[in-house]
């Protein structure tokens, strides 16, 4: 359906011409297949666009003479947002999502804790892993240390450390940062120590 004069204005960020705003008495008209029609005049062109019920729009306004296209200009500017947005999500912008542990973490929070990471990587943002130290916590900097080498272990087909452990003030923190991998792969779980003495006794029993 062609646009009205009074719409194309408001309807356009680029300010393009159409149908009745164009003032050229002969164009260079291009039809709504894509193929050259020839010089014809601006009204013959209108009648053609209007035949087809599209818009006859203004491409190369300094050609000479001028080139006019027919198209639905309304669906040509559906198809310019949506490429736009679709490229916004391509470069989407990188967050730096926080995850708190504490060096007394018990296993259920830690692996809910896990999982709130996997989220954040799979995303496609970073995680910072920090660790709060409390009273005399802080001469104990190993137990801290050895927390987060296991995070990173438990999450090392995800993601790769690119900041490695360090203090800021009673915190220990590490990044994180997604790896370019396949969809569907999981974290590696560490399973408790007592599941491995299980398995052990069982594959020492007599059969």
């Amino acid at each position: 359906m062609p646009i009205k004069r009074s719409a194309a204005k408001t309807q356009t960020n680029n300010r393009a011409v159409l149908n009745d705003d164009i003032r050229a008495f002969r164009v260079r008209l291009i039809g709504s297949s894509g193929a050259q029609v020839g010089i014809v005049d601006r009204d013959e062109a209108l009648r053609e666009a209007r035949s087809e019920g599209l818009d006859l729009v203004l491409i190369a306004p300094d050609a000479e003479p001028p080139v006019v296209k027919v198209m639905d200009y309304g669906k040509h500017l559906f198809d310019q947002k949506k490429a736009k947005a679709a490229q916004r999500k391509k470069q989407k912008q990188v967050h730096v999502k926080e995850m708190k542990f504490r060096p007394g973490t018990e296993e259920g929070d830690y692996q809910v804790k896990l999982r709130n990471l996997v989220r954040f990587l799979e995303d496609g943002d970073k995680a910072k892993v920090s660790l709060r130290f409390r009273g005399r916590e802080m001469v104990h900097p190993e137990i801290g240390l050895t927390l987060l080498k296991r995070i990173e272990g438990d999450l090392d087909e995800l993601a790769s450390v690119e900041t490695a452990p360090k203090f800021e003030g009673r915190q220990m923190t590490m990044v994180l940062a997604p790896r370019k991998r396949k969809r569907g792969g999981a974290p590696r779980r560490v399973e408790p120590e007592t599941s491995a003495a299980t398995d052990a006794q069982a594959g020492g029993a007599p059969g």
